[in-house]
């Protein structure tokens, strides 16, 4: 049987200082704060248009009923390299906030300007207005001294976060005006907010992300490139197939009828599947970069050789935390938590090094990485090596 001794740890713990710092991050987060209460107020004013409290409350329950599921797949892919959850909060609000307003001025702009018809809008002016606010934000990213996005993987979680918010925001609107009615649809109220987000909430959630993750891979694609033109090139590329993909599936609502609509359903369907089997794929490699960065690690001598399971898949990973907590208490736990996340960081910024990806101050950062990993070593208590249990 065994028995827990719990560990005995300073009243502070070592705390990882990432250096140099990126500039910038506390004016980051005061502009995120200020953004989403100002789009917590937008979503107000635009769900009050359904007329009523019930219909604003409605408004506000189906464009929310996605949101843990869609959250939940982003977070599934980004779990072995997590992204700052102030980027990801910042992709969320920019998606809801900053992108529907920029694309909403340039809408109303050009209505008045050229009078075009609901169709025309729809069909043409929406996506080459909307894609582009989206994509914005992502380009901000890329653009960062630490370059964010510095993979596909990256490019896809921060295009489905962009366009997570723009649909919630968007969709809070379409179903307040079912909610009131129109001259055009037969059925208003409950009934009709709720045919809308059968169509928007159930049948087609992930529309909005799908057209910017088109966007997202090129800068995923374009980290790799070498010259700025093709950087450019890839991205140009990329933005003009999340028009395409956004501007075919509006022109099936406008012109297709319901044969149309179903023909473009499924062929968006198909490109969904795609990309979900290009997400897996490129998930795996991950996975495989990991264990083979923390390999080359452990040749160095910078972790010993039976830390890398403990530090690479997730049921050891968990393993290892429920060891510590179990034996040696709730803080050992958040020990080997810590070690494990400054180990993944470390692993793949020591691979963009190594295969020659910029990474501004790559190296010095590794080795920062290192030093605060070493920092909580003698506090570190993991299983068993892996290799003892299977000898027994």
């Amino acid at each position: 049987m065994s028995t827990s001794v719990p560990l005995v740890l300073p009243a502070k713990l070592p705390v990882h200082k990432d250096k140099p710092q990126q500039r910038g991050r506390t004016l980051l987060k005061i502009v995120i704060a200020v953004t989403a209460v100002v789009g917590v107020i937008g979503a107000v004013a635009i769900s009050a248009s359904a007329g009523n409290a019930a219909g604003a409350g409605l408004s506000f329950l189906f464009a929310f009923i996605p949101l843990p599921f869609l959250w939940a797949a982003y977070w599934w892919l980004d779990r072995y390299e997590p992204e700052p959850l102030r980027y990801k909060l910042g992709a969320f609000v920019w998606g809801g906030v900053v992108a529907v307003a920029l694309a909403l001025t340039a809408q109303i702009l050009i209505q008045h300007i050229f009078d075009l018809s609901d169709e025309h809008m729809a069909t043409w002016i929406a996506p080459i207005t909307e894609e582009p606010a989206k994509c914005a934000l992502l380009l901000l990213t890329f653009s960062r001294m630490r370059h964010v996005i510095d993979g596909v993987i990256d490019g896809l979680v921060y295009a489905g976060i962009v366009g997570i918010g723009f649909a919630f925001v968007e969709n809070i609107g379409y179903y307040a005006a079912s909610y009131l009615g129109t001259p055009d649809i037969k059925i208003a109220g409950a009934e009709g907010a709720t045919a809308t987000f059968v169509v928007r909430g159930i049948f087609s959630p992930f529309a909005h992300p799908l057209f910017t993750s088109a966007f997202g891979i090129a800068l995923g694609l374009a980290v790799a490139r070498k010259t700025k033109w093709s950087k450019l090139a890839i991205g140009a590329l990329g933005l003009a197939v999340s028009i395409a993909l956004h501007g075919s599936w509006n022109g099936s609502l406008s012109y297709g009828g319901t044969t149309g609509f179903l023909l473009i359903y499924l062929g968006l369907g198909a490109v969904f599947f795609g990309l979900a089997i290009t997400a897996i794929v490129v998930r795996a490699h991950q996975v495989r970069t990991l264990e083979q960065s923390l390999g080359r690690a452990a040749q160095r001598g910078w972790i010993h050789p039976d830390e890398v399971p403990y530090l690479s898949r997730f049921n050891h990973r968990k393993a290892a935390r429920v060891y510590a907590r179990q034996h040696h208490g709730k803080r050992a736990a958040k020990v080997v938590k810590s070690y494990q996340r400054l180990a993944t960081e470390m692993a793949f910024l020591q691979d963009a090094v190594l295969t020659g990806r910029h990474k501004p101050h790559g190296v010095e950062r590794t080795y920062n990485l290192l030093d605060s990993m070493h920092a909580l070593r003698p506090f570190l208590r993991f299983p068993p090596p892996l290799s003892h249990h299977r000898a027994r």
